[in-house]
Order: structure tokens, then sequence, then C-alpha cells
């Protein structure tokens, strides 16, 4: 009988292979540059971490330590994360330079494959009624996709069969490892890639191996800022109020991904809890220096009104207002954010778009932290992700190409260009806002992801229900 489905080819070994290379050659510009770069200026915040690892061998206070000069970096994460780092420090520099470098290229293209997987499996599933696998050119009728569509549409219509996702891949790899805050990943050496991988994982992995939760919690351990996934956590734990129409349709499924949720959140709740409890009795002087005094010194972690800080704060503390007020300002930046962030996350959770619901979440991390350096917006992956969809909408991959160049350019230090030039009005004015592109792009994506992208989306199934 026939079904009207085509057997698809399976995609060789060697097809996704040959994308890993691809990568690895368009990342090695970027590392070959800044692990060649003055061994005083690289990798600095790796040798952060190595640091407290090396602390912890020598028996030192692991707060009172500091890199090397000319850097002079102390120690900023919770004991835990100290612990973690002893197998750096007990490897040389150089090893660990590369060990750190080929994991960040690793860890991204873990994040790229998960985080994209709608529009990578949007290859194989673009086939009209529910074709599936790959095709010879001319198997479909014009027509047969929808105007605008990925493949109906002029953006790959060529492209097809085995290779077609490794190509895809392999591009979006390499496209999101020139994004600036994942090209400051690589030039500081830093971890914000691989909590936000664990985070992701968390929440989009179809069949995890690990109880779901363990990974947020670990990642709320090492750093603190994805803790914000402990509160995506409780507000998607429970159903939608009565009468809500989505609690009324498919109420079955939505009670199950909310006993699945509760579980999650218990998981990671526990986990964080034990991993801050465990240093206190393994080190207790250490867990006792960060938890009351190191954590409220904002200032370990480097001039808070500069460029590098696009949080909500760091943009306040360069308008140099008395700080009562931009206290008082801040919080209610924070509240109103807040609450339109994590309410329009937890509306993706429940329609069903949890990779929309991530990346809200995620932009939650950077602005409402009281510090958001650069290389904390690496979040724009999954931002670009959720915008890019199945890869079906032309306006959709329009949008997320026009973000991916807005975080590609230096943008931030150009305002710090425009403010040097000391012109009246315009330098304090304009530049001052150029010099917040970045923080204040990052509002703007939170409106597109909660406002823009529900309202496109339904705006296209309309007329696609119709035909």
């Amino acid at each position: 009988m026939t079904t009207g489905r085509i057997a698809g080819a399976r995609r060789p070994a060697w097809a996704w292979a040959l994308a890993l290379v691809a990568l690895a050659v368009a990342a090695s510009p970027l590392i070959a540059s800044w692990l060649t770069n003055p061994e005083d200026q690289r990798l600095v915040d790796l040798d952060v971490y190595r640091t407290g690892g090396w602390a912890l061998l020598q028996g030192l206070p692991v707060y009172d330590v500091i890199t090397p000069a000319p850097q002079l970096l102390p120690f900023t994460y919770p004991p835990v994360a100290a612990m973690l780092a002893v197998p750096l420090a007990m490897m040389s520099w150089p090893v660990a330079q590369w060990v750190w470098t080929v994991a960040l290229v690793a860890v991204l293209a873990v994040t790229v494959r998960h985080a994209f997987r709608a529009f990578l499996d949007g290859v194989r599933d673009a086939a009209p009624d529910g074709v599936r696998g790959s095709f010879p050119r001319g198997s479909f009728p014009r027509g047969s996709f929808p105007r605008g569509s990925f493949l109906g549409g002029s953006f790959v219509g060529g492209l097809r069969g085995p290779l077609a996702a490794p190509l895809l891949f392999a591009v979006l790899c390499a496209a999101c490892t020139y994004l600036m805050p994942i090209r400051d990943q690589f030039r500081f050496g830093q971890v914000d890639l691989f909590l936000m991988a664990l985070c992701l994982l968390d929440c989009v992995a179809r069949r995890p191996w690990w109880p779901r939760g363990i990974l947020i919690g670990l990642a709320t351990a090492v750093k603190l800022t994805p803790g914000v996934f402990l509160v995506y956590l409780a507000i998607t734990a429970f159903p939608a109020r009565e009468g809500d129409t989505r609690q009324r349709h498919g109420s079955t499924r939505q009670r199950h991904g909310s006993t699945a949720q509760r579980r999650a959140l218990f998981m990671a709740v526990f986990t964080a809890a034990l991993l801050t409890l465990l240093p206190f009795l393994a080190i207790f002087d250490d867990a006792r220096d960060f938890w009351f005094g190191a954590l409220l010194d904002s200032e370990r972690l480097g001039a808070n009104a500069a460029t590098t800080n696009q949080s909500l704060r760091g943009m306040l503390l360069r308008l140099y207002l008395p700080g009562w007020l931009t206290t008082v300002i801040w919080l209610a930046a924070v509240a109103v954010i807040g609450w339109y962030g994590f309410r329009r996350a937890r509306r993706a959770h429940l329609d069903g778009d949890v990779t929309t619901a991530v990346a809200l979440t995620g932009l939650m991390a950077v602005l409402l932290s009281p510090v958001a350096w650069i290389h904390h917006i690496a979040w724009v992956v999954v931002v670009l992700a959720a915008l890019a969809g199945s890869g079906r909408d032309r306006v959709r991959l329009l949008v997320a190409a026009g973000v991916w160049l807005y975080y590609v350019l230096p943008i931030p230090w150009w305002g710090v260009t425009l403010k040097a030039l000391e012109i009246p009005v315009f330098s304090p004015v304009v530049g001052k806002i150029v010099q917040n592109a970045f923080g204040l792009g990052a509002i703007g994506l939170v409106w597109l992801l909660g406002s823009w992208l529900p309202r496109r989306r339904a705006a296209v199934a309309v007329p696609t229900a119709a035909s």
C-alpha cells in the first residue's frame, strides 16, 4: 500500500564529520588570534578559574588570591566552582588553554544543534503532506511549498539531500562563532557557553538520560545567574488558571507537562542547594568568605560602570545619577522587565515554544543581573534560533539575520568613540545611547520574542490554515 511517505536517506557520518571540520576551519582564525596574543592578555578568565583551583591545592584562601600581574583578578565565583576548577589547575597552562578552547567549540556545536533543532529538521520536514527524507530535484510540482517558506522561497530552495542538515549546521555554527559575545568567550576563556548549554539541554532535550533539572541546578551553583531558570521552572510548574483557553484545550497534556516541570524544579533546587552546602563541609572558610563577603562586593567583578557591563544597572550607572536614584530606577526597571519577560516566557512554554521560553529566560539573566558583561549575552545564540524557527517564514529569517549582524558588530565601542569626539550635545547623548547598544538591544529582543514573534506566528498561521 502506498503511504505517501518517501523513505529518507540516512545522513552519512562523514557528512557530519565534514561539518565539524568546516566549523574548525571557520573558528581557526579566531582561535589563532587569541591563543597567540601576549601571554598576559590570553584567556584571562580561564586563568581566574585555574587560580581558584590552584589556591585549593595549595591550601590558600581562595578569595584572597589574585592572578599574576598585570591582570590581578580575584576569584569571584561560588566555592564549588573553585572545587570544579581543580583539574584545570593540575594541567599546564598551555594544555589548559587548548583543552578549554576545544571544549568551547564543542559546546557551541552542541548548543547550536539543540537550539536550532527546528531549523535543521526543517530541511527534512519541509516537504508537503508529511513527506520526509531526501528527494531528487523535481520530485514535487511547483506550488507544493508555501510561498516564502524555507524551501518554497529562494533562500535555500535547492538545498536537499543528506548533506543539507550538516551543511546548514556548519554554517550556523560558524555564524554564531563570530557573534561578539561568543568571540569574547574565546578571547577571555569564559564559562558562559558551558552554563548556557547546561540550561538549554535541561529544557529542550527530548529524552534526557539525566534527571531533568540537575543541569540547571549545577549551572546555578557554579555562577548564580542561571538561577533565573529556577524562576522559569517555578512559573511553568503549575497549570494555567481556570478559564484560560490553553487550559481548556489540551489540559491533559498541560497537566503532564506541569508535573514534569515540578519534578525538574525540585531536582534543580535540590542540586543547587547540595552543591552550595557541600563546600561548607569541605572548605568551610572559603564558603564563609564567599557568601558573607565576596558575594556582597560587586566591585570585585570589575568597574561596574564600564562599557562592557550591559545590564540594566550598568546602563544606569553610566548616567552618573545620584546613587540612591540609580538604585530606585534600577529596582523599578528590574520589576517591570522581569515581570514582562518571565510572563512571556511562561506563555511561550504553554504554547509549546520552549526555545523562545529559554531565550527569554536567558535574557532575564543578562538584564536583571547587577553586572552582565558582553560575553554574558551569549544567549543571543538561542534568541537567533527562536527567531528563525523552522525556517519557513522569510520575514523571521530576515529579522534573525538583522539581529545576528547587530551582535557581530562592536557597536558599544562605537559609542565610546563618539563620546571621545566631545561634540556638544551629540557626543554625550548619542554616544551614550550607542555605548549601551547591546543592553538596549537585549530589551528590544525581549519585546521581539515576547510580543512580535507570537503575533507573527499567528499572522502566518491564518493564511496557511485558509489555504
